[in-house]
C-alpha cells in the first residue's frame, strides 16, 4: 500500500466527488497489489459507475500519456506518490444531463438560467 497524501493534478469535479474517487483509490490500493493496476483501476471504476451511474474510466500507472474527451465535472487527475490516477467518466454518448451523470439534483434555477 502507498501512504502518501493525494496530491491533485488537474480536476473539474465537486470537491465531495474529489474527496470520493481519491478514498476510493486509496481503498483499491489496500485491496491489490500496488503492481496490479488493473485490478486498482476496475475496483476504483466499478465503485464509480456504482455511485454515478455507468461509463466512468479509470487509468492507473506510473508513466502514461493520454488525450481524452470527458463529461464537464467528471474529471480529475491525481498521484498518490509515484502511482498516477485518471478518472473520467465519458459523455460522449450520454443522454442525462451533467446534474444526473454527477448525481446532483439542482434544486432551483441561477440567475434566470431555465436550462
Amino acid at each position: 500500500m502507498l501512504e502518501g497524501k493525494a496530491v491533485v493534478r488537474e480536476t473539474d469535479m465537486p470537491h465531495a466527488m474529489q474527496s470520493h474517487a481519491m478514498e476510493l483509490a486509496y481503498k483499491a490500493l489496500d485491496l491489490h497489489e500496488v503492481s496490479d493496476c488493473r485490478s486498482i483501476a476496475h475496483h476504483i471504476k466499478q465503485k464509480l459507475d456504482e455511485a454515478y451511474g455507468s461509463a466512468w474510466h479509470c487509468v492507473v500507472g506510473k508513466n502514461f500519456g493520454s488525450c481524452i474527451t470527458h463529461l464537464c465535472g467528471t474529471f480529475i487527475f491525481f498521484h498518490v506518490e509515484m502511482m498516477e490516477f485518471l478518472i473520467f467518466k465519458d459523455g460522449k454518448d450520454s443522454t442525462e444531463s451533467r446534474e444526473e451523470a454527477i448525481g446532483v439534483l439542482q434544486m432551483e434555477s441561477q440567475d434566470g438560467d431555465d436550462a
